[in-house]
């Protein structure tokens, strides 16, 4: 049940209790337990709701940045990456394969904003080497959501 449950809630965390309960075939007081047990284990770290921005009078910047940086002896890369996730700023870091070793996220009001950001406190960090700024241009799909959909005519064609 474990398993199905994280699942479902990953796509949708508004679904309804009982209708979980009925999908997973068990009582409601039991998707309750589970979910509270799942939080209190550290399995579900929160609940997010997925906006889209452009659809909005507010602006906003998204940049992703890899960064390549020197481990330190005996921390590897978590030290560095914690420096760097402490900083309001950023949304989110993975350590990744490749060239580069950590991928950051910003969410600003303005390139200046995110320029400042990695010139001002991302470079200036002793074990960063290197940085690469990529701007999101446009979202098409977030988090298994696509968000430009097109609308479809869904009138039946009637020939005569």
């Amino acid at each position: 049940m474990r398993e199905e449950l994280l699942s479902i809630i990953e796509r949708n965390s508004r679904i309804d209790l009982k209708e979980l309960a009925v999908i997973l075939g068990v009582e409601e007081i039991d998707v309750v337990n589970e979910l509270s047990a799942l939080e209190k284990e550290g399995i579900i770290c929160g609940y997010h709701t997925l906006i889209d921005w452009d659809k909005t009078s507010l602006e906003k910047v998204t940049a992703l940045i890899e960064v390549r940086v020197t481990p330190q002896r005996g921390q590897g890369f978590d030290k560095i990456a914690e420096r760097i996730y402490k900083y309001p700023e950023v949304r989110t870091v993975y350590l990744i394969s490749g060239g580069y070793d950590l991928l950051v996220t910003l969410e600003e009001k303005s390139l200046k904003e995110i320029s400042n950001f990695v010139s001002d406190k991302l470079s200036t960090l002793e074990s960063v080497l290197s940085t690469a700024t990529h701007f999101i241009l446009k979202r098409y799909k977030d988090h298994g959501t696509i968000l430009d959909k097109k609308h479809e005519d869904e009138r039946e064609v009637i020939t005569p």
